[in-house]
């Protein structure tokens, strides 16, 4: 099996030597998304928006990449405060409605940018 790198502009680029997601096989493996506007660069300071656009982000690579958010099957959400749990979970229901996928949530010390959350995703072609 040979490895695709999966490149968009509708989400950030890149901040690092890594890529914005790969597929091999019938998988697509996305980075952590920050909740960085492709657009502007802005870095959102507020949860709920910053959970939308790390998922809007991870969105637009899985789709690149040719598949799409009810085919997600894994995703990793690491936070900078657990705290806010309650609120992250309110947007990622409006993303995931039916069939969830299954879900890491870790609070950590500290995240690239000093972000509030990063959020990564396993999704499969099928």
């Amino acid at each position: 099996m040979s490895k695709e790198i999966i490149f968009t502009e509708k989400a950030p680029a890149a901040i690092g030597p890594y890529s914005q997601g790969n597929k091999i096989g019938k998988l697509i493996f996305t980075s952590g998304q920050l909740p960085l506007n492709p657009e502007t660069g802005e870095l959102y300071d507020e949860i709920k928006k910053a959970t939308k656009q790390s998922l809007d982000n991870v969105k637009a690579i899985i789709e690149a990449g040719g598949s799409s958010l009810d085919k997600v099957v894994k995703v990793v959400i690491f936070l900078k405060d657990m705290e806010d749990f309650a609120q992250v979970n309110e947007v990622y229901s409006e993303y995931f409605k039916e069939n969830s996928p299954a879900r890491s949530c870790v609070q950590v010390a500290k995240l690239p940018k000093d972000a509030l959350i990063e959020i990564e995703a396993i999704a499969s072609l099928v």
